[in-house]
């Protein structure tokens, strides 16, 4: 069944088409009968106003903010849009979500997908390999650009980010206080990407405070769970394999403890970068170091927001920060030597 045209609520009513778009815009001068007939009409055949087209035909800005993510089934990326979603619909603005599936190339046909639709704003999490110096011509004329989680490429523009490295050093440093000397480092792929990289610097600041020695044997990379489990078992069989591990992820956590269950291990230490759902039920529970998605989406879009109310000041990188819940896996002394 096809969906109801301006046409067919015209033909309906007995009136022209221009006459029902006068009705819908308000835009010209309509007789209240014909009026009350047009909309009566409308809701007896379910017309819904293509708002796209309208748009785009007369040059106004849909009501809608453009969401890119690198990951749909990633609950911390979930979480970071629902943040933004709450504060963007108490202003009547609808939130569209897209996912890059961490690629710079299908990242920058969802941005020509958006701006082609004439978003009010665009909001983006950069793919690992994503180049935004395309987007300045868009960003000087003024359309609010909001990157979440890592920063633009190429591009100044608005940010909101984690703590990653004075969070990612708190939780290494919790390991060091509980008497661990070798700690493992499971992060995310490439090496490049501004989260790994800041949360390897934290973990490198506190071996160094501890005075402890960097061993590039003790890191290993993994960019999804199955990936990072056997990361993790790798470190396991090293000759001198590490007490306690850091994983600076919520993937390479959630790898890591597979990796310690199916090898059977429940004496080493484990701080997670990022929390989990059900980690307090883990055995040990998860000790993390928690982020805050929700928080930082709803940043992101207070953003997003003063800059569509006029706001014309320098782009600004807005930090969030993390907290250290111990639950007992990071809590596990080292074994006796």
């Amino acid at each position: 069944m096809r969906r109801p045209t301006m046409t067919d609520v015209a033909r309906e009513v007995g009136v022209t088409a221009k006459t029902v778009s006068r009705v819908l815009n308000d835009d010209g001068p309509v007789a209240v009968e014909t009026r009350e007939r047009v909309m009566a009409a409308v809701r007896k055949l379910g017309y819904q106003p293509n708002l796209m087209a309208r748009n785009m035909r007369v040059g106004a800005r849909d009501a809608a903010v453009g969401l890119i993510i690198p990951e749909m089934g990633n609950p911390f990326f979930g979480t970071v849009a629902g943040g933004v979603e709450s504060a963007v619909r108490a202003r009547g603005l609808t939130l569209i979500v897209g996912s890059s599936s961490e690629t710079a190339e299908l990242e920058q046909s969802l941005i020509a997908t958006f701006l082609a639709r004439r978003v009010s704003a665009l909001m983006i999490v950069p793919s690992a390999a994503g180049d935004h110096r395309h987007l300045r011509t868009e960003r000087v004329a003024g359309l609010p650009i909001v990157f979440l989680d890592r920063p633009a490429v190429g591009l100044r523009a608005d940010s909101v980010v984690s703590a990653n490295r004075e969070g990612a050093r708190a939780g290494v440093a919790h390991l060091v206080a509980y008497g661990h000397r070798r700690i493992g480092f499971v992060g995310d792929q490439p090496a490049t990407l501004y989260t790994r990289r800041e949360r390897f610097l934290g973990y490198r600041d506190a071996l160094g405070r501890a005075g402890l020695p960097f061993d590039r044997a003790l890191v290993e990379t993994g960019h999804d769970q199955e990936a990072a489990a056997h990361a993790t078992l790798r470190l396991l069989e090293l000759a001198d394999p590490p007490t306690a591990l850091f994983a600076a992820n919520n993937l390479a956590s959630m790898g890591a403890v597979l990796a310690l269950s199916r090898a059977g291990r429940r004496d080493v230490a484990l701080v997670g970068f990022d929390d989990l759902p059900l980690a307090e039920v883990l055995d040990p529970p998860l000790t993390v170091v928690a982020q805050d998605p929700a928080g930082m989406g709803a940043v992101a879009a207070q953003l997003v927001l003063a800059r569509l109310d006029g706001d014309r000041s320098r782009a600004r990188r807005s930090l969030v920060p993390t907290r250290l819940l111990p639950r007992g896996s990071g809590e596990l002394p080292p074994p006796p030597r």
